[in-house]
C-alpha cells in the first residue's frame, strides 16, 4: 500500500528528495520575524532599524543568543524572558537594534535547531530581504537607500 500510494505522489523514493529538499527550504525562510522585518525595510526605509547593519546583525544576534541559551538547556518559563532581555541587551550595547529579530531567541526554544541555522535562514534570509530592499528603493527612491550600511 505504501509502495502504491508514493507511486501515486511522485513515483520511486528518490524522486521525492529534491522535492522534500524544497519544501524544507520553503518552510526555514518563513520564519515570523522576516515578515515583520520586511513591514519596516520596504514600509520605513529611513528608520534606523531598517539599515542593514540592524537586519543582518540584529538577527544575527538574535538567533545566537537563542541557540547559546538553547544549548544551555533552555526549558523553563523564565529562559524566554532571558532570551529575549539578552538579545535586547546585545543589540542596544552593539547599536543593531531591529526589533523583529528579538523573537528570533523564541523561534530557535520552539524549532530546536542546531547551530546552522544561525547560517541558514538567520543571515541568508536577512542578506536576501537586504539586497532586494537595496534594488526595490534605489529604484524608486529619489534618495538613495540604505542611509549608512556600517
Amino acid at each position: 500500500m505504501v509502495g502504491n500510494l508514493r507511486h501515486r505522489l511522485g513515483g520511486r523514493r528518490d524522486r521525492g528528495r529534491p522535492v522534500n529538499a524544497l519544501r524544507e527550504l520553503e518552510v526555514l525562510l518563513l520564519l515570523g520575524s522576516f515578515a515583520a522585518s520586511s513591514l519596516i525595510v520596504f514600509a520605513y526605509p529611513d528608520s534606523p532599524f531598517s539599515q542593514p547593519r540592524n537586519v543582518v546583525l540584529g538577527h544575527l544576534l538574535g538567533t545566537l543568543t537563542g541557540l547559546v541559551l538553547l544549548h544551555f538547556g533552555a526549558g523553563a518559563w523564565w529562559h524566554d524572558a532571558l532570551a529575549v532581555g539578552t538579545a535586547i541587551a546585545l543589540m542596544k550595547a552593539t547599536r543593531t537594534v531591529h526589533p523583529p529579530a528579538v523573537s528570533n531567541p523564541l523561534l530557535v526554544f520552539a524549532l530546536k535547531p542546531g547551530w546552522l541555522f544561525l547560517l541558514f535562514p538567520s543571515l541568508t534570509g536577512a542578506v536576501i530581504l537586504v539586497l532586494v530592499a537595496l534594488v526595490y528603493h534605489n529604484l524608486r527612491r529619489a534618495t538613495p537607500w540604505p542611509k549608512y550600511w556600517l
